[in-house]
């Protein structure tokens, strides 16, 4: 009966050890130096403001090579969004294996104001249900005295070339009009445009914008649309109000009848579209600008966000209260 036990390990044990060999595989070959170095050399050749966040950036290769080297499978994922952190850019990001998009960075006033704002408070204000555009991207309506609102959500895809025109035929009446851009993350130049073309009068010069140190030659913008809303506009913003929203903000504070009230907003200009998006040897993907955009001013909005006209600042606790007291400025110098 020992015998038959014996042998019966002995046929088990060579047995284990294949099943081992057909389900544990090699293990994948270890890229994360090398998705290091490229995403280093990478933001090093087309990072537009390292000299002027005064960046280091031979330093950061000397913190952060080591920390790559020792990185152990998805460790490198943490080694990546610290290393991204360093640009303190809000457009940064880079993408998980399962595609999700991960920002290592956030601007301080965006964490001060990010609660400073409230849609069900806004509402208060009216004496009517809001209206939505079909895709949901603009809150509008009519105040109490004939004033108009309208609250933008989205600078993404076609929605506001194709809406946009509806939502100001409906308040091309009022006597003043409020464009909230509180909360606005983003979008893209044709909406910019479709929007702040409406209320010119006159051909205005774009703003300057650079590739490499090269400055674009562009046609200035020019008036669109069946008619143009000339009569006060007041533009809210925040320390959440960024990229496209700040774009939308800076040309339109050029015109004489309009008043940016609220608070600096984030501070990201960085831009560069489908092409900032760049792979990875080991075909992990990062997001790195590299069209350097630039206020009227001649400065970047990049970090130093676009100040309002009139600072009226508020907080959570006003929110809380249930006070906006930025839209209630508003209202006031619009009656």
């Amino acid at each position: 009966m020992k015998k038959i036990i014996l042998l019966s390990v002995v046929v088990i044990i060579p047995t284990l050890f294949s099943c081992k060999n057909l389900i544990v595989t090699e293990p994948e070959t270890n890229l994360n130096v090398q998705d290091f170095e490229a995403a280093w050399k990478r933001i090093r050749d087309v990072y537009p403001y390292l000299d002027f966040k005064k960046i280091n950036w031979d330093s950061i290769y000397t913190i952060y090579r080591p920390r790559s080297e020792a990185a152990q499978g998805d460790e490198f994922y943490l080694v990546l969004r610290d290393f991204l952190a360093e640009l303190k850019d809000g457009h940064v990001y880079y993408r998980t294996k399962g595609g999700g998009e991960v920002y290592p960075y956030y601007p301080q006033r965006h964490f001060k104001d990010r609660h400073a704002y409230s849609p069900f408070v806004v509402r208060k204000y009216f004496d009517r249900e809001l209206r939505l555009t079909e895709s949901t991207t603009v809150e509008y309506e009519i105040l109490p005295g004939n004033i108009g609102y309208a609250f933008f959500s989205d600078f993404h895809k076609t929605y506001l070339i194709d809406e946009f025109p509806g939502v100001l035929e409906y308040l091309k009446n009022t006597k003043g009009l409020i464009m909230d851009i509180r909360q606005k993350r983003g979008g893209d130049y044709q909406n910019i445009e479709a929007v702040i073309t409406r209320f010119l009068t006159e051909p205005l010069e774009r703003n300057d914008a650079y590739t490499y140190g090269e400055k674009w030659v562009l046609p200035p913008f020019q008036p669109s649309g069946p008619f143009q809303y000339t009569k006060p506009v007041v533009v809210l913003i925040n320390g959440s109000t960024f990229s496209a929203g700040e774009f939308t903000t800076e040309i339109l504070k050029q015109l004489p009848q309009v008043t940016a009230i609220g608070d600096t907003t984030g501070g990201g200009s960085v831009g560069g579209g489908d092409a900032s998006l760049y792979f990875l040897p080991s075909g992990k993907s990062i997001e790195i600008g590299f069209i350097d955009i630039r206020r009227y001013d001649g400065l970047p909005w990049e970090w130093l966000g676009v100040p309002p006209d009139i600072r009226v600042e508020q907080s959570e606790a006003d929110i809380l209260a249930g006070r906006d007291k930025q839209l209630e400025y508003a209202i006031e110098m619009l009656k």
